[in-house]
């Protein structure tokens, strides 16, 4: 069954934003995403599956080289979502962008959102 559902996606000129919402489908989920790290992963046609960002209960973040700057990953603990918000998108930020955990606890993968970038 799907646990995380992710949202926002869409076609984008490079240069463009997109906020992209990852929220949870079951109660329990719900507990454990505002209480573990969480992150954002995405796949490119024909590579594998990389991670983008990720974010502590807390609040602490750290992010992959390639998007620092650009993108911002967040939560909001009382409504068991997860966000991220991506500024100055490139065409090699295309990809299908999910969230999971990011550290001891992952779930099963959802369907992801897909983010295109035209140049």
């Amino acid at each position: 069954q799907v646990q995380l559902v992710e949202s926002g996606g869409g076609l984008v000129q490079a240069g463009g934003s997109l906020r992209l919402s990852c929220a949870a489908s079951r109660t329990i989920v719900r507990t454990i995403v505002s209480i573990t790290n969480m992150g954002w992963f995405r796949q490119a046609p024909g590579k594998q599956r990389e991670w983008v960002a990720y974010i502590t209960p807390g609040g602490n973040t750290n992010y992959t080289n390639s998007v620092k700057g650009r993108f911002t990953i967040s939560r909001d603990n009382a409504k068991n979502t997860l966000y991220l918000e991506m500024n100055s998108l490139r065409p090699e930020d295309t990809a299908v962008y999910y969230c999971n955990g990011a550290g001891t606890w992952q779930t099963g993968w959802g369907q992801g959102t897909q983010v295109t970038v035209s140049s």
